[in-house]
């Protein structure tokens, strides 16, 4: 008896890892050159709710534009120079929804972009499918941990971004340190030798002929 719980419980911990995610999602991360458009298509049904999360993890200002249409061309959401931002809706018909995400307004830098384009609920765990409430202990800790490890998953992610985005600004500092600290040198030097020419012409000794010729 002892084993054959053991067993069910690794069974739900398996299930659990393996489907953990299992709605029907795009979380990608690309890269966006300056003064150029890109656009996603998703084909989604009417009253389906869906989410489009975004961040700029890298590159210029950490901002771009967004527009989100229907099938309709009608514009659902849009922003413009956004660092970040989550949109939530509900389909009001069926069809292919576009997502557009522009750097027009930059001409020289690239951003790296960090989409999760979310659509429907999230679906039930194997085997609770046709589960009627209440449900055993077991089957509400299988629960619990699933969302558990969502949330978990969602943290990660989210660290992961904003440790590349952290490291970014390093680098960008650490080059911007670099060149203030080469032109810097460069100016000291440039002072020395004109501070040490100026007392050398001091102390140099002149021709006679150039005294002569101040004289006159």
């Amino acid at each position: 008896m002892v084993s054959a719980n053991y067993t069910s419980l690794l069974f739900l911990l398996i299930s659990l890892l393996s489907f953990s995610r299992l709605t029907l999602s795009v979380e990608l991360t690309f890269e966006l050159p300056d003064s150029a458009k890109e656009c996603f298509y998703e084909v989604i049904e009417k009253d389906t709710e869906s989410t489009l999360e975004f961040q700029v993890v890298t590159g210029g200002h950490y901002d771009v534009d967004v527009e989100l249409r229907d099938p309709m061309k009608n514009v659902l959401y849009k922003e413009v120079k956004k660092q970040y931002d989550s949109f939530t809706w509900t389909a009001e018909r069926t069809g292919e929804y576009v997502a557009c995400f522009s750097n027009e307004f930059s001409t020289f830098s690239h951003k790296l972009v960090y989409i999760d384009f979310q659509v429907g609920d999230e679906q039930p765990l194997p085997g609770l499918e046709n589960q009627i409430e209440p449900l055993t202990q077991m089957e509400s800790s299988s629960r619990e941990v699933h969302e558990s490890l969502n949330k978990v998953i969602d943290m990660q992610t989210h660290h992961r971004l904003r440790e590349t985005q952290g490291r970014k600004r390093a680098e960008d500092l650490n080059e911007r340190v670099m060149i203030w600290s080469l032109f810097v040198t460069f100016a000291i030097l440039c002072v020395a030798f004109g501070q040490v020419w100026v007392l050398k012409s001091f102390f140099s000794d002149k021709k006679p002929s150039q005294m002569y010729a101040g004289l006159r």
